[in-house]
């Protein structure tokens, strides 16, 4: 794992990171439910229309993906050749302990420890928007350089980088147009498919999108 950890790394990997992944230990059920609550749709319908040109025997990868509810997910609709990096190991453990037939190790975002290209997709749920806008440059470049195909999000959206009060403390969260981040840097991306999605209660909107590169 990268030894130099970001201020935003140093939360996540303490007692705030702790306490994060005890809020979300979550059934694939419970998180279902929760987004079906929150815009109207599960996880698992947006999964499905999103990866539908996706071989389930794809080298998948989760960067960020803490106990592993994503995974299992994907897991459930018949993906068989999934990994997972997380940067909290009281996280990381909880995954393997709750995970079968999953490949799973610990580092972070900026210095993924894979060669470019290796994987077929390469995705994030709500990663991104806790790194600071001055260290996603390097995160972009990461999750770019090991994907050979496709790169997949669902994050927080905003039109402009906004700074969000998280759970009392600044420089945590942030909300921005994430897949236009990654077209702008990237000239060998193109859209695919991406759904802005509104929440049921409130004026939040989230984005998911699938990216692929040119061949």
């Amino acid at each position: 794992m990268n030894s130099q950890l970001t201020s935003q790394l140093k939360e996540w990997t303490g007692e705030f990171g702790r306490e994060y992944t005890e809020r979300n230990f979550f059934t694939p059920e419970e998180v279902d439910a929760l987004w079906a609550r929150n815009y109207g749709f599960t996880r698992s319908e947006l999964n499905r229309r999103f990866l539908e040109g996706i071989p389930k025997e794809a080298r998948v990868l989760e960067v960020g993906c803490n106990i592993g509810n994503q995974l299992l997910l994907l897991q459930r609709l018949g993906f068989k050749n999934l990994y997972g990096i997380e940067v909290q190991s009281d996280a990381l453990e909880r995954a393997r302990s709750r995970t079968e037939s999953i490949t799973l190790s610990q580092g972070t975002a900026f210095d993924l420890p894979y060669d470019s290209g290796y994987f077929d997709l390469v995705f994030t749920s709500g990663v991104l928007i806790h790194i600071s806008p001055d260290e996603l440059p390097t995160a972009l470049h990461e999750i770019h350089r090991c994907s050979n195909s496709y790169v997949w999000g669902a994050e927080y959206y905003a039109a402009i980088p906004t700074d969000v009060a998280y759970r009392g403390k600044q420089k945590l969260l942030w909300k921005m147009d994430y897949a236009h981040e990654y077209l702008t840097r990237f000239d060998d991306l193109e859209m695919v498919s991406e759904q802005r999605l509104p929440y049921i209660e409130g004026d939040n909107v989230d984005s998911m999108f699938l990216l692929r590169k040119r061949q």
